[in-house]
């Protein structure tokens, strides 16, 4: 019920999940591949085919360098064909005759192939970036508000007379605009006597607090005892969007890295892992309330797909990138047989992992507990 629901609800709903998902993934995925392109392009690697989508193409175009644009009916994916990708002992003779001297790219030092492989994550992390400033610039960052929404029983903050609804402006002098600016004073200065400047009503009282200390060896020792919940959305001048916008970048790959940590180390489940159809799922979902949550979710996505690449597994950038990286410490390529290995075991991984999603996608969306239901 809960799949008939969300993505099966209806024609216009569905036809929306359909074409946010599809227009969020053209968004990332040409990103990515553009990223190889223009790299390849700046290393002296001629491109042969840009593709976004696989299968029979849609449409297609060749510019005037050469290159074969193509829009595939299947779009899950996309690549770059660049020249000369085989190893010249893989092919035969007639297709080395073909090749234009200086353009392949094996011709290319392990450094420039290198940066070819990395550049499309590297493209990936730059949208996410430049979503997230562009978003922090005209919309703005949602920031924890100086507002405070609740007020611990017995604390500091209740023996000083501070309410719910109070909004702190300044600390002894200090201007207060965000609830980090008051944990970080506070939070720095157990047993102080301080006075706080609160808007109540309209109007401005000043109200004398001691600070209260948390238990020993907790961080940090000062402790008001307010709460603050209401987000407020603070725009911000282009350098300090930018800034915020590489922040936001860490902080989701950080995130995205310890939720991978906690479930390799069995301290969390797998449920959260999510495929194409999860995806769609949440761009239907971002679409329906508006053109900045989707935006957002471009952003969240792009940061996901550039780290899911970078994972050292071959048949990813991340596993080219280790062949490279063992090419320069040995002084030569990696066997072939040993690059035939990797490249099978990496697409066994890869295969295993998007059967789990799959899965996990269709328990998500409620699909196996309906078939379930039906057989039994």
């Amino acid at each position: 019920m809960h799949l008939i629901q969300s993505l099966f609800s209806g024609g216009a709903d569905r036809v929306q999940t359909v074409v946010a998902f599809v227009a969020v993934l053209s968004i990332l995925v040409f990103v990515h591949e553009l990223g190889h392109y223009l790299a390849a392009r700046w290393r002296g690697v001629y491109v042969e085919a840009f593709s976004i989508g696989f299968g029979r193409p849609l449409a297609s175009w060749t510019d005037r360098r050469g290159t074969a644009w193509k829009i595939g009916w299947l779009p899950l994916g996309g690549y770059v064909k660049l020249h000369g990708q085989e190893r010249p002992q893989d092919v035969s003779d007639e297709v080395r005759a073909s090749w234009k001297p200086g353009q392949t790219y094996h011709d290319k030092s392990v450094g420039s192939r290198a940066i070819i492989i990395a550049a499309g994550p590297i493209a990936n992390f730059v949208l996410a970036m430049v979503v997230f400033a562009g978003l922090f610039m005209t919309v703005g960052k949602p920031v924890a508000s100086s507002l405070i929404s609740s007020v611990v029983p017995g604390s500091a903050a209740a023996e000083a007379g501070l309410l719910p609804g109070d909004r702190v402006v300044a600390i002894d002098g200090a201007a207060v605009t965000r609830f980090e600016d008051i944990q970080q004073i506070v939070g720095n200065r157990p047993g102080a006597q301080m006075k706080l400047v609160v808007t109540r009503d309209g109007e401005n009282k000043v109200i004398d607090v001691t600070i209260g200390i948390r238990p020993k060896g907790a961080q940090p020792p000062g402790m008001l005892g307010i709460g603050g919940s209401q987000l407020e959305l603070e725009q911000m001048s282009p350098p300090m969007a930018v800034l915020a916008g590489a922040e936001q970048c860490w902080d989701i790959t950080t995130q995205t890295l310890a939720g991978i940590s906690e479930m390799l180390t069995g301290r969390r489940g797998t449920d959260d892992l999510g495929g194409p159809l999860r995806i769609a799922q949440l761009s239907g979902q971002a679409a329906s309330m508006g053109l900045v949550p989707l935006i957002s979710l471009v952003g969240l996505l792009s940061v996901s797909l550039g780290l899911m690449n970078l994972f050292p597994i071959p048949v990813l950038d991340g596993g080219h990138l280790l062949f490279c990286a063992a090419e320069a410490l040995l002084g030569r390529p990696v066997p072939r047989q040993a690059m035939e290995y990797g490249f099978r075991a990496g697409f066994a991984v890869i295969i295993s992992l998007g059967v789990f999603v799959t899965w996990n996608d269709l328990s998500h969306l409620g699909v196996v507990r309906w078939v379930s239901g039906l057989i039994g």
